[in-house]
């Protein structure tokens, strides 16, 4: 066999084991959007089928009208957005700090956070419930979005590719008369997009998929938000088995839609910010 026919068949077998991957990969979520259609109880006849026998809207009717998701929906979509744009102002303006302004223990405080990266998120949470509750934000949408705010994977992100920005052009800046607040929103933000897009996508979905600590924080049913929603409602419905995944499509789908829609900004954020850090 030729150099040529060799290469051709290794790329078959690597693109072959490629889809076989991403449809095993696949089949959960489509199983689970098959379900959502379904009639109610057909999901659970042995073997379970794969497809609807007649496909209906009556388990996403009866999720909105007799569960109060559309409530809990709302909610998620107020606490991941305000998450998203106060983390985007706090990380930018931290990264660019530690990228390019000098202050004394700059980069001994930086190492501390990075430090901070190998301690679990569970260990921190009780000492994080105990602040809310001294802070009166239990129980408050504050609650959640507060300690969300700051990220030390986003002030990295930011820093690394921060550095990337001449240091000519905000001393010119500087030298025109431009404050530092003033550099940060008109010079530097503007060149920081690519990032900021990345971190958004970031940050939009790890709030809008956080489970444990809206869990924990949050006590009264009407602010729950869409995981702790339908974690609620799957122990209260745990027949309905088509309701419950009527439920998790409308969970997934708004994150599923948001990064397919700005995966290349994704992606090309990330390689970016490796390449120029």
């Amino acid at each position: 066999m030729s150099d040529v026919g060799r290469s051709r068949t290794h790329a078959w077998l690597v693109n072959g084991a490629l889809a076989v991957i991403a449809l095993l990969s696949l089949a959960p979520l489509a199983w689970m959007v098959s379900v959502s259609f379904m009639p109610r109880g057909e999901a659970s006849h042995f073997p379970p089928p794969f497809l609807p026998s007649m496909a209906t809207l009556d388990n996403y009717r009866a999720l909105f009208a007799t569960t109060g998701v559309a409530r809990n929906f709302a909610n998620s979509l107020l606490v991941s957005g305000a998450i998203t744009v106060l983390s985007l102002l706090v990380n930018t303006m931290a990264g660019y700090a530690f990228a390019k302004l000098r202050f004394a223990g700059r980069e001994r405080i930086f190492q501390l956070l990075l430090a901070a990266l190998v301690v679990p998120a569970q260990v921190a949470m009780l000492p994080l419930f105990l602040l809310m509750k001294q802070l009166g934000l239990v129980n408050s949408y504050w609650g959640v979005i507060v300690p969300a705010m700051a990220t030390v994977f986003g002030i990295f992100l930011v820093r690394q590719y921060a550095r990337s920005i001449p240091d000519e052009l905000i001393e010119a800046a500087r030298i025109d008369g431009a404050g530092e607040l003033r550099i940060f929103f008109q010079v530097v933000l503007p060149m920081l997009k690519p990032v900021l897009v990345t971190l958004a996508i970031f940050t939009f979905m790890g709030a809008w998929n956080d489970f444990m600590w809206p869990l924990i924080v949050l006590t009264d049913q009407a602010h729950y938000t869409l995981p702790v929603a339908l974690a609620t409602l799957s122990r209260e419905h745990i027949m309905d088995v088509e309701m419950m995944m009527a439920g998790a499509v409308v969970t997934v789908l708004p994150v599923l839609l948001l990064f397919l829609l700005l995966q290349r900004y994704y992606i090309q954020g990330l390689l970016l910010g490796s390449v120029k850090g």
